[in-house]
């Protein structure tokens, strides 16, 4: 699933070809992926202009004077800029046309989204989807006194903390167990055992593990493919996650693989405790 670097990589890659562009059209080819698509959304974006794209989490968000496109990629969705023209393949399901380019929504397993928030509605952020998102890991609001301040009473394990979003948003698998591995904490350790200093250490891991992850172009997951058509290759700099069995690069004792909620954990008992 591509996660927050995978999407903050696609909507820098985005941007340029968007930001100030007039959609002079909108196809859909299916009623909708993981929910309907809204069938009046050409009426609505014609002829009006891109404002600016944003990021909430996972979400990628094109803003218009009048509302604001929400675009989930899914399980294995990817959007690429195109030269107008380009014929579409069996699993291309949105485009939205800006002069002689468009922006392609392909999504082979269908649990991605291309949804609208009128302001009209309120701001975006209150959409149902964003509301009970949590804090963007790489903004000043995100701090470990707050991480700290908010797991007291969670005796949940810290990676599964992580993942749920509700305190820090676009954590995912692959980043929450490299951050961990980083900061030194054993991803079975109950959050409320975290002191304050360790989850200094954690905060710290989480934004250097995300930018690094966003300055190399997102994860080479197979379906994650960037929106100049390029994978990412955060992978090669793996420390932990994929390598059960293989000897630490710190330690040299052989990474442990365990799962915790139906998801892959992957970590170092020596140099996590």
């Amino acid at each position: 699933m591509p996660e927050l670097p995978e999407v903050e990589v696609t909507r820098r890659g985005v941007a340029p070809h968007l930001d100030g562009r007039v959609v002079t059209a909108v196809t859909f080819r299916h009623r909708g992926l993981r929910w309907p698509f809204p069938l009046d959304l050409p009426a609505l974006l014609v002829g009006r202009k891109v404002r600016g794209t944003g990021r909430r989490g996972k979400y990628l968000l094109l803003r218009f004077d009048h509302g604001t496109v929400i675009i989930h990629l899914g399980m294995s969705g990817h959007l690429r800029i195109l030269e107008l023209g380009v014929e579409p393949q069996k699993h291309d399901h949105f485009d939205l046309v800006v002069g002689r380019q468009l922006l392609r929504l392909t999504d082979p397993r269908r649990f991605g989204a291309v949804l609208w928030h009128a302001d009209a509605d309120g701001p975006v952020e209150q959409h149902v989807l964003l509301a009970g998102l949590g804090l963007e890991p790489l903004e000043d609001v995100f701090s470990a006194q707050i991480l700290f301040q908010k797991t007291r009473n969670r005796s949940a394990p810290i990676k599964q903390v992580l993942l749920a979003g509700d305190i820090v948003v676009g954590v995912g698998n692959i980043y929450a167990s490299e951050s961990l591995f980083r900061a030194g904490i054993n991803p079975k350790t109950q959050a409320h055992r975290i002191s304050l200093a360790r989850y200094e250490r954690l905060v710290d891991a989480i934004r250097i593990i995300l930018a690094a992850a966003i300055d190399k172009g997102g994860s080479t997951l197979r379906d994650f493919i960037g929106a100049d058509g390029q994978s990412g290759y955060f992978q090669q700099s793996y420390f932990v996650y994929d390598r059960a069995g293989l000897p630490c690069r710190n330690c040299g004792t052989l990474i442990t693989q365990i799962k915790q909620g139906q998801r892959s954990t992957f970590y170092c008992k020596k140099c996590q405790k």
